[in-house]
């Protein structure tokens, strides 16, 4: 019986990245590397435009598992590698394709070692043959049941009929880094996931209200990042005390604008945060109009205090699509449990959902909103999660 000895991985956008192109393989094959650090007698080497990852007789299911994670991946196929012999291509190719179940088949040979003595076309018209004498499966060139795929490289020949779906997007950390706001609940992680895939690294704030909320919370954070760590392995949490603030606005505000001059404090301390931490963007999980402060008008008042761009990755979701990614990576459960946080908690019976800028702007000057930002800034406390 044939075995699969390597595993294929395909790049998908890559190939579009003209200059960039060897920058982004060289990170995604670090990622990829760093991504199976659990599997020691795994070898990975990179060659033409695939990246191959040697097996050593490791099993194949686990280390294909941990590879769908990996951002920037488009495709992985489980190939067998022989020698550039074509009795050789031959009888690995009749073995392998005996070990399929369908009933008809397709040849198709790419062959990147120029020096072969055979060219794609010749390969094809003597494997088919075999495999048509040797088996009871017939040619189907339009939609075969099973493809036969051969690459002759100079390095040996690669032949394969399965190949699953990766992750696609770019490798993690090709396009910059984001502070993230994330509030502990199902639409936070999923927006930080959607921002790895685009090969974007985060870094986390929360805000925490003590005693209004429970350390509780911040466990829930903890649990939330190590699903994410799947994705991106180290990630640093800065949590920002937000109480003095909170109460303040609260002093000062209708019961109806609390929920807007929140977000617009939020997004000044992160806005500081991301300078600081020389982040060029903010993210966050706000999908439109999904509550009082994601209405259109309201993201429009509420941005106003920043010139730092806002990437909202759940923008145009609604609840049960985002609900369907947060139980594929498998945070649904974290996020659904009772802990509330200081936006939850302090929710007022009836939030503007069109505020005006002139009523917000006077009801922050009537509270020295700036010296408990900074004291905020002051008092943050950073944990890292890996």
């Amino acid at each position: 019986m044939i075995t699969y000895d390597h595993i294929m991985v395909r790049f998908g956008e890559l190939s579009t990245k003209g200059k960039n192109k060897k920058e982004f393989i060289s990170i995604l094959f670090f990622n990829i590397k760093h991504a199976l650090k659990e599997f020691p007698d795994i070898s990975v080497s990179s060659r033409y435009d695939h990246i191959y990852v040697h097996l050593n007789g490791h099993e194949v299911e686990p280390v294909l598992s941990r590879l769908q994670d990996v951002s920037g991946i488009q495709a992985l196929s489980l190939v067998h590698k022989c020698e550039n012999n074509i009795e050789v291509i031959k009888s690995s190719s009749l073995e392998l394709i005996k070990q399929e179940e369908g009933k008809t088949f397709k040849v198709k040979v790419k062959r990147g070692n120029k020096r072969f003595p055979m060219d794609s076309d010749q390969i094809t018209r003597v494997v088919a043959p075999v495999i048509l004498r040797n088996t009871d499966l017939k040619v189907d060139v339009h939609n075969p049941d099973i493809l036969l795929q051969i690459e002759v490289r100079d390095e040996g020949t690669y032949i394969f009929t399965k190949t699953i779906s990766g992750a696609g997007g770019y490798p993690l950390g090709v396009a910059g880094k984001s502070m993230h706001m994330l509030s502990g609940g199902i639409d936070s992680p999923v927006a930080a996931y959607l921002l790895m895939k685009r090969g974007v690294t985060i870094e986390c704030i929360h805000f925490a209200s003590p005693p209004y909320t429970q350390e509780a919370v911040i466990y829930k954070l903890e649990d939330l990042l190590r699903k994410l760590n799947r994705y991106q392995p180290w990630i640093r949490l800065h949590i920002v005390p937000f109480t003095k603030i909170q109460e303040a606005i609260y002093d000062h505000t209708p019961e109806s604008y609390c929920i807007t001059l929140m977000r617009r404090m939020m997004f000044r301390l992160a806005a500081r945060l991301a300078k600081r931490r020389n982040c060029p963007v903010i993210s966050s999980g706000e999908s439109v109009g999904q509550v009082a402060s994601q209405t259109l008008q309201s993201m429009n008042v509420i941005n106003q205090v920043t010139s730092i761009p806002v990437i909202r990755p759940c923008a145009t979701m609604d609840k049960l699509e985002i609900i369907k990614i947060a139980e594929k990576i498998d945070t649904y459960e974290i996020s659904i449990r009772p802990y509330e946080d200081c936006c939850t908690i302090f929710t007022p019976k009836a939030p503007k959902t069109s505020p005006h800028l002139d009523d917000v702007e006077l009801y922050e000057s009537k509270f020295d909103y700036e010296s408990l930002i900074n004291e905020a800034l002051g008092n943050i406390e950073v944990k890292f999660i890996e």
